[in-house]
């Protein structure tokens, strides 16, 4: 997968590790995990919170470890307090109100809690986030909370075989970023792409690629 997003960004001219990979070890073991960061990961994604805090506690990794924890599941505002310092970045902030929680919690820690906003990009009612149409007001709104910090933004576009028909929402999204940044908003991150799509991901400016079933093999979610 590394070597896959290496050879996007060659593809695309930028600049060898200017994308990161998330490898998404959510309901995998910990083993799995230890055995993902000994083969080179450095960015662990997990969905929910305390499914991550218990593995978390099993890996083990020492204190100095550089591997990082991300949220990338939906947050529900009653967990924040769990999340927030736990998780180098929340990618998953479906709303101003969430975020103001989160800020609550990173004032009561005294840090500041690096978020995400998620974008419903094709405004399919199934998922989560801001519709594309609302996300740069919010972003605008939440940037005067003082204990967050919108790093960028996420989205997760329709599941297809092609992945070329991901395309044209990875490119919104870039877009969203760019009038965000407009706004006063100077996130620059930009969170997408998985398994099927990571490579055009990567092609359309994708910092982060959330990549799991190309690692840990297929989910059993019963």
């Amino acid at each position: 997968v590394l070597e896959g997003i290496r050879a996007a960004e060659l593809r695309a001219g930028r600049e060898k590790g200017s994308v990161r990979l998330v490898a998404v070890s959510k309901t995998y073991p910990a083993e799995a995990a230890r055995e993902a960061v000994a083969a080179g990961a450095a960015i662990l994604g997990e969905n929910r919170v305390q499914e991550a805090l218990a593995k978390m506690a099993e890996v083990g990794l020492p204190a100095d470890s550089s591997v990082e924890w991300h949220l990338i599941g939906t947050l529900q505002k009653n967990k924040a307090r769990q999340a927030v310092g736990a998780f180098a970045l929340i990618h998953s902030v479906d709303s101003v109100e969430l975020a103001r929680e989160i800020d609550r919690q990173a004032k009561k820690k005294g840090i500041t809690q690096r978020v995400l906003f998620e974008v419903n990009i094709a405004s399919e009612e199934s998922k989560h986030g801001f519709g594309p149409d609302e996300v740069v007001g919010a972003a605008v709104e939440a940037a005067k909370l003082s204990n967050i910090a919108i790093d960028g933004l996420m989205c997760v576009p329709p599941i297809t075989d092609d992945p070329e028909d991901s395309r044209p929402y990875f490119i919104k999204l870039r877009a969203l970023l760019a009038e965000m940044n407009v706004q006063g908003v100077t996130g620059r991150e930009l969170s997408m792409g998985m398994t099927q799509d990571y490579p055009v991901a990567v092609e359309e400016g994708a910092t982060f690629v959330r990549v799991g079933t190309a690692i840990f093999g297929a989910r059993n979610y019963g």
